[in-house]
Order: structure tokens, then sequence, then C-alpha cells
């Protein structure tokens, strides 16, 4: 990736177990603070490591970046990293779930049987991409895995909560996008004035805690998103 970072690809698809390994490394890495690191980035099956050009004088870039790879790598076996867990309130009401007819039509689930399974289960965020504060979740029950729309929205509100594939998304604030919006959480989700602006962070374990209308209005005034 140019003069002053190096691409670590794992796999060419999605595996939950494969990004939880990259997160772990990722942590470890970070941890060890090398005077030539820049920053470390991890996506769903890679890292991009940073690199100072002036910290690493003739040394080869590739081969830093795999001995620093192998090492925080061959820990794992005695390392853990504590997960945050994060809890998003969302109302799935008809006036937030701007796609749920085309979802339960694809999926032939009731709305409530579409807010349920969503709800359900546990997610990780796999990681952040394509705007500031916004992630990718893994965890998405296998019946709502649906393509994304056939037309993106040229905007799609903040705080909306979509899925698509095997994957789910919250928008953080209004930006375009073609994934299939089920639900809305109060929450702000991106702010930059605050210490740390993102809600989520790579590695997040995330838990959707279904809302009615009159809490969504509550918690929505209290975050000043209404």
């Amino acid at each position: 990736m140019g003069d002053a970072a190096v691409l670590v690809e794992f796999a060419d698809h999605v595996d939950l177990a494969i990004n939880a390994a990259i997160q772990a490394i990722v942590a470890r890495i970070r941890a060890g603070r090398a005077p030539w690191l820049r920053d470390v980035v991890p996506a769903f099956a890679a890292l991009a490591v940073h690199i100072d050009p002036d910290h690493i004088g003739s040394a080869d870039p590739i081969e830093l970046v795999r001995a620093l790879i192998e090492e925080h790598g061959r820990t794992r076996a005695t390392s853990t990293i504590a997960a945050r867990r994060v809890e998003v309130p969302v109302c799935y009401d008809a006036e937030f779930a701007l796609d749920l007819e085309p979802v339960m039509a694809r999926t032939r689930l009731s709305a409530e049987q579409v807010a349920t399974r969503h709800a359900e289960p546990d997610y990780h965020v796999l990681m952040m991409g394509f705007a500031p504060g916004h992630p990718y979740l893994g965890g998405l029950d296998a019946k709502l895995a649906i393509p994304r729309r056939a037309t993106p929205r040229p905007v799609v509100p903040a705080g909306s909560i979509a899925i698509a594939n095997q994957q789910c998304v919250v928008y953080p604030y209004a930006i375009s996008g073609g994934w299939n919006v089920i639900g809305r959480t109060p929450l702000k989700i991106f702010d930059a004035h605050r210490a740390e602006p993102s809600l989520f962070l790579p590695g997040d374990a995330v838990k959707f805690v279904p809302i009615d209308r009159a809490r969504f209005a509550r918690l929505a005034d209290e975050a000043g998103t209404a």
C-alpha cells in the first residue's frame, strides 16, 4: 500500500473466527507500541500496518511487518482480549423500518419475527469502514441474510439499522446506502466532539435491545437526535 503501509491478508472471505484472531493481534500490536508503527487498521479478513519510514532506516518494511505479525500471532492461544459490550436500543416500528415490507416478503416472516430474529443474536464489530463511525457487524440470523437493495437510497437517516447478506450496519449520520433498513436507534452513533467519537470500535460485542416508539422519543431527546 505505497511506501508507508503494508496490507496483510489472512483469508479471501469473511470468517468470524479469523476476524476475532485479527482483532486480538491488532490489540497486541498496539499495546507493543513499536517506534516505527503509525497505526494498525483491521478489516474483515486483513489488516493494514502503517509505517513511519523515518524510523525504519534501511529495513525492509514487509519483513518488519511479517515479524510483527508472527510475534503477536504466536501468543493468541495464551492471551485473551476483553471485548467491550455495547447495547443499542432499536425501534422496529414501520416509521423507521423503511424496508420492512420487502424484507418480510423475501424472508416470509412477519414484522414481529423480523424484529425478534434481528435482536436475538450477539453481534461483533468486524470492521469500521465506508464512513467514519460506520460499523459492519457479524452474527446476523441466517434467515435475514438477504441481498442489498437493487437501488441505493441517496440519503439514509442517521441511526438507521440495516441488513444485507450476512451482516448488519448502523448508519452513523445521514448518508447514502443500499442496505435494507429495518429499524432505527435514537443514540448518537458518531460525534466528532466526544473523546471517543464513534460509539463502536472493531472487536466490540453488540446487543440490540428492542424499544417502543415512546421510549425512542425519550432517548432521542436525551441524546439530542430528535
